[in-house]
């Protein structure tokens, strides 16, 4: 658990501890403040540090927005030396986020627009909610219109997402998008449909557990993470060099022992997790 409990930021595990769940809780909309920045952050070393957990889940308090991306209010009235402090420990946050050698999905219950995309581009996996065949929530970076630009990872990430030219429109556009564009550009990775609230967190969870021992190993679902989350930004040899020191590791883990004695004795393998 965190070392200070945040009520912006709730962190819980489910399923014996192997998912930890990282709730931003300011309903309703779910606007992020440097308070709340720094219980991400703190949750997110907490995950990272814990060998119980597998896979890391961030969401959105509420039925309507994941995250709509900065508090306004709180901008309005701040010092420009503050914003500057404020988004680089943003970025700073985003990127823990990013380089965490865990699995990270970002199950977005709503509009996640702004810093909420961003947000949800520092995770390895999207998953947006449909209820009834109808879709809940959009996405775009609509920060243009505020006469200022994505400073939360969104001009990089998106770039290297979608395409620079694409990515230019998006962001200069300021334009929404609904959830089947989103998907098409990458934006989005699954769309799930469940009746409620509830039932759309539990397949969430389904789905996150899918990456967690027993049944999978998930300290090699994490290098592999890793390994295309830092080597995609480096040149080929080195990223070939990271995948190589990543797999040694690997090769001397009980999991990866396990994995190969269950093929030779055909049965089905029991991993042990990142311990």
């Amino acid at each position: 658990m965190p070392a200070a409990e945040s009520k912006l930021v709730r962190y819980r595990t489910e399923h014996e501890g192997r998912i930890a769940v990282l709730e931003l809780n300011d309903p309703p909309l779910n606007g992020y403040t440097h308070e709340m920045m720094r219980a991400l952050d703190e949750g997110i070393l907490a995950a990272r540090f814990d060998d119980r957990v597998d896979v890391i889940v961030l969401t959105g308090a509420g039925e309507k927005h994941f995250c709509v991306g900065a508090n306004i209010s709180m901008l309005h009235g701040a010092t420009p030396r503050f914003k500057y402090h404020f988004c680089l420990h943003a970025n700073e946050t985003l990127s823990r986020l990013e380089q965490t050698p865990k699995l990270v999905l970002a199950a977005l219950n709503g509009n996640f627009v702004g810093g909420g995309l961003e947000i949800a581009l520092a995770c390895d996996l999207r998953i947006a909610r449909r209820q009834g065949g109808k879709d809940v929530g959009r996405t775009g970076a609509p920060e243009v219109n505020l006469g200022v630009l994505p400073g939360t990872g969104g001009t990089q990430r998106l770039v290297r997402l979608v395409g620079k030219a694409r990515a230019i429109e998006l962001m200069a556009s300021g334009r929404l998008l609904d959830l089947a564009e989103a998907q098409t550009l990458g934006l989005v990775d699954r769309i799930v449909d469940a009746p409620d609230l509830a039932g759309w967190h539990a397949a969430v969870l389904d789905y996150a557990r899918s990456f967690c021992a027993p049944g999978k190993a998930s300290m090699a679902v994490g290098h592999i993470k890793r390994a295309a989350q830092s080597g995609a930004e480096i040149p080929l040899e080195y990223g070939l060099a990271l995948e190589r020191e990543l797999q040694a590791r690997l090769f001397s883990s009980p999991d990866a022992k396990e994995g190969i004695a269950a093929y030779v004795e055909k049965r089905t393998p029991r991993f042990g997790g990142n311990a």
